[in-house]
């Protein structure tokens, strides 16, 4: 199965278009964060999200972890995907399943070693996607992506072998390494940030370059 493709940090509507054109079956726009690139204004989030094409999952990144903020969030960015980058309060899924009913929730797990496949099994039944990053949420000011950095595969494989919802697999992914990723890990979607960019801008010819190697060019 060739993987999905989720290009995050996207920061225009002309970097949205650029990545919806090479083939991106998501786009991630990164509300405020306590560290790493990428963070946009909530106005900002909307008006890329409002030009999105239905088919095309829109993924409001979110360091919120009580849900009556996520659902305010949600309401004024009006994003069709929730991608929590943090562990959240107990009930909050459930909760945010109930109010935001058509809204899909994607979990990050940092995977740091094997108890992140104990709570990937955790949570995996509240969520509808999980997606498997390289953040460090024990740091003074926490890292909840964006870190350029991979973790170890053989703990996302089994992560993604366990678990009965789709995975996604972000962390230090680049054209140079991503079909090693995809052979490795064997994720339902794969998701790309500083791997695609030049000097801060989306670089299209990096896009074109991923796609390839992904298996999709």
């Amino acid at each position: 199965m060739i993987p999905r493709v989720k290009i995050c940090c996207i920061r225009s509507v002309a970097e949205a278009a650029l990545a919806i054109r090479h083939g991106a079956a998501a786009i991630g726009l990164v509300s405020a964060m306590p560290s790493g690139p990428g963070v946009i204004a909530e106005g900002t989030i909307a008006e890329i999200a409002a030009t999105v094409p239905p088919g095309v999952a829109t993924f409001l990144l979110t360091s919120k972890r009580d849900a009556d903020s996520i659902i305010a969030q949600q309401r004024r960015c009006r994003v069709n995907t929730i991608q929590l980058v943090d562990s959240v309060e107990p009930g909050c899924h459930a909760k945010l399943r109930e109010t935001l009913p058509g809204i899909a929730l994607v979990q990050v797990i940092h995977v740091a070693g094997p108890e992140s496949l104990d709570e990937a099994l955790s949570v995996a039944p509240k969520v509808n996607a999980l997606l498997l990053d390289s953040g460090n949420q024990k740091l003074a000011v926490k890292e909840l992506g964006g870190t350029g950095r991979t973790h170890d595969w053989r703990i996302s494989r089994k992560i993604v072998e366990s678990v009965r919802v789709p995975v996604f697999l972000a962390g230090g992914l680049t054209s140079e390494n991503v079909a090693s990723a995809i052979r490795e890990v064997r994720p339902f979607g794969v998701d790309v940030c500083s791997g695609l960019r030049t000097n801060g801008a989306l670089d299209e010819e990096k896009v074109k370059r991923f796609f390839a190697a992904a298996g999709q060019g």
